[in-house]
């Protein structure tokens, strides 16, 4: 791997870590497009390329989450009871997510993929708040929520800040706390997902060298560096500071990589 690349995916993963840190979505949305990038010029085949790019990035938010939940616990932030009753289903839902994109080719695959960033980013950017409308279900919703939630994380190779921040704030929990909670959660989802990542694409023709399943490993390494320094900074920086200008900055930044998943779904 050249100079150029590795700087490339250090400049990501701080990127991605401090988006993971400051509004809890795991950095997947961020770090997918980029990682399709890289392993586009390294002629890694088509068919394989966003298949490898979300596991990839779904791989890197076990560490990522680990680095900036431990920054939001410090302030007492994270629901752990929560956590509890969400992971269950998360797991289950974190496995399903990459066997269904496994079914996918890589043409729908990106187009889901940015059609979910730009949703996300739209989201971002009009800040709207589902109002607190009911508490949180019991047990069996709760293990439905949190199978929703891992299936389209590990689907679109994101931490499920997205789903799981929105569903958390309409149940009544706080959005500091609904954040920090999400970040947590981003590695029972991370988890899985990147075991199922593994199991579905051993032995997949046409992977690159130094592939786990469909996990480029060097890339994996190099981002993993760079964000678990970034993500705590994000993390303190959400609990100093309004975060609206960011988001707006960010959501920009998400409707540019979604154009971008866009073009390599109709190339």
């Amino acid at each position: 791997m050249d100079p150029s690349m590795i700087l490339a995916l250090l400049a990501m993963g701080a990127f991605g870590g401090f988006a993971a840190g400051l509004l809890g979505i795991g950095g997947g949305m961020i770090m997918v497009p980029f990682i399709t990038m890289v392993l586009t010029a390294r002629d890694v085949p088509e068919a394989l390329v966003v298949h490898m790019a979300i596991a990839t990035s779904l791989a890197t938010i076990m560490f990522t989450s680990l680095s900036s939940v431990r920054a939001h616990h410090k302030h007492g932030a994270v629901v752990w009871r929560i956590v509890k009753l969400l992971s269950p289903g998360i797991v289950v839902g974190s496995m399903i997510g990459p066997w269904i994109g496994k079914q996918m080719n890589a043409s729908t695959l990106a187009w889901f993929f940015g059609a979910f960033v730009a949703f996300s980013a739209t989201q971002m950017l009009v800040n709207k708040k589902p109002a607190a409308a009911r508490d949180l279900p019991g047990t069996a919703g709760m293990f439905g929520a949190g199978g929703l939630i891992g299936v389209l994380a590990g689907l679109v190779g994101a931490g499920g800040g997205f789903i799981s921040v929105p569903f958390m704030t309409w149940c009544g929990v706080r959005i500091h706390n609904a954040v920090a909670t999400s970040a947590a959660l981003g590695f029972p989802i991370a988890l899985a997902g990147t075991v199922a990542n593994i199991f579905y694409g051993w032995g997949e023709p046409g992977l690159p060298e130094y592939s786990l399943g469909y996990i480029y490993v060097p890339a994996l390494a190099i981002i993993v560096a760079a964000s678990m320094t970034m993500a705590p900074l994000g993390a303190r920086t959400a609990h100093r500071m309004p975060v609206r200008q960011l988001q707006k900055v960010f959501a920009v930044i998400l409707y540019t990589l979604a154009a971008y998943m866009f073009w390599k779904a109709f190339q």
